[in-house]
């Protein structure tokens, strides 16, 4: 068994860790919040504006980050970004107020806003085509899995010592994971010290694949990703509503006491992480069996959305609050087994660019990070109800179901860039579904 873990795998795990413990850090100011909120005596908006200071720097790191990655290789990029978080999550511990919690989460922002493009342009050295969706699906499902287990960790810390103390804990965590990873981690198969030269075969091209070099072709870029950005704008915003304001949610609207949040809030999260697995292979396997990778991308990622907003909308009106939680979970498993898609997207589409087009999607995600919390604590505020906010998060769910019929990863970076420009014309005045009926080709 020992024998068939190959050198990408042991990479492949080091990163899950990363995902599990940046989650960890991400979602833990959601379990404290109301502890928070006590002692400094914060309003509803005040939270919003708490939990929104995290996306404002994370959305700005999302292309820097990547691009970073990109021209000077994951490994440094992602060794400074690790530090940042660390600390900020640390010295959370710390804050004597309002002011210095707002400045610790902008720090994590920019110590977690480029963490995850530059992650997947680690994986587009280091994991072979066929094998994208999963690498892509198993890291996430750890992040999830760290969401989930946070509520317990963190109360547990909470009841025993105080919230004070689960950040100093959860901050030494992190520091510890950035030396291992400077330990263990090379920007290419070729420079690990154990990858065999049967290995570095299977991986394939990518492993050939180092830091990107000449001008990066930001107009083809973006003419390819702002669709994905848009509906990772969509998928966002209802992941972010989850991360934020479920645990206040299940305290304030449900009545759940300490011990019921625990468990209520872990549970949508580990549905999440059953979502992030299958959503990776799921697709995968399309791709395997069909050859069609615009299929394999498309259906798991326009079916996951729209299957969600069919389990958002009952919640919403449902009174009884363990139908609510069952609802929830699924709406969770269905809009995570979008997740692992929408990363491989950037992988399958920009190349040894992954990292700049990683960090242009996931700018959507973060914009959504950014507005979300803020104008679901806002709409709480004002309408005494958590039901407005809900539709809002149903309805974009919806168009970005839609959306995702439209995206085409067939469309590379480089294709567009050699290709004729009487024939690019055509591609940006051309539905990219309409022109794969029309030329009989397989996507």
């Amino acid at each position: 068994m020992i024998r068939n873990i190959k050198t990408r795998h042991m990479i492949l795990g080091l990163l899950c860790a990363m995902y599990f413990i940046a989650y960890v850090d991400r979602v833990n100011i959601a379990v404290a919040a109301p502890f928070i909120a006590k002692e400094f005596n914060l309003s509803p908006t005040e939270l919003g504006f708490i939990f929104s200071a995290f996306a404002y720097p994370y959305l700005v790191m999302q292309i820097l980050g990547g691009w970073l990655a990109d021209r000077f290789g994951p490994k440094k990029i992602l060794l400074i970004l690790s530090l940042i978080w660390g600390l900020a999550t640390l010295l959370t511990g710390f804050i004597g107020g309002l002011i210095t919690l707002v400045i610790m989460r902008v720090l994590l922002g920019v110590g977690e806003g480029g963490a995850f493009p530059t992650a997947t342009r680690a994986m587009t050295s280091w994991m072979p085509k066929s094998s994208r969706g999963f690498a892509q699906g198993i890291t996430h499902s750890f992040s999830r899995l760290g969401g989930a287990i946070t509520p317990p960790i963190v109360l547990a810390i909470v009841y025993y010592a105080g919230w004070r103390e689960a950040f100093i804990v959860l901050g030494v965590i992190s520091l510890l994971w950035s030396l291992a990873y400077l330990l263990l981690f090379t920007d290419t198969p070729h420079q690990h010290k154990t990858i065999t030269p049967a290995e570095i075969e299977e991986i394939g091209e990518p492993a050939r694949k180092n830091k990107a070099s000449g001008k990066t072709p930001w107009k083809d870029m973006i003419s390819k990703m702002w669709l994905v950005t848009f509906v990772d704008f969509c998928y966002g915003w209802s992941l972010w509503v989850f991360l934020t304001w479920l645990p206040s949610y299940l305290k304030d609207d449900r009545g759940f006491d300490l011990k019921a949040m625990a468990l209520f809030t872990t549970l949508p999260l580990l549905a999440g992480v059953i979502g992030d697995t299958l959503g990776g292979v799921i697709s995968d396997k399309l791709y395997i069996r069909t050859k069609r990778l615009r299929f394999a991308r498309v259906s798991v990622l326009s079916l996951g959305l729209f299957l969600a907003f069919l389990c958002i909308m009952p919640m919403i009106f449902i009174r009884d609050p363990l139908i609510a939680i069952v609802l929830i979970s699924a709406c969770f498993f269905f809009l995570e087994l979008t997740n692992p898609v929408l990363w491989s997207l950037p992988m399958d589409i920009a190349g040894k660019y992954a990292g700049t087009a990683g960090g242009m999607m996931n700018s959507g995600f973060g914009l959504a990070g950014a507005i979300s919390p803020v104008v679901f604590g806002f709409l709480i505020q004002t309408t005494g109800s958590y039901t407005l906010p809900f539709l809002i998060s149903g309805g974009l769910l919806l168009v970005g179901a839609i959306a995702a019929l439209m995206i085409d990863p067939n469309r590379t970076v480089r294709e567009i860039a050699e290709r004729p420009v009487d024939y690019q014309y055509k591609s940006r005045t051309t539905p990219a579904f309409a022109m794969g009926i029309s030329s009989g080709h397989k996507r």
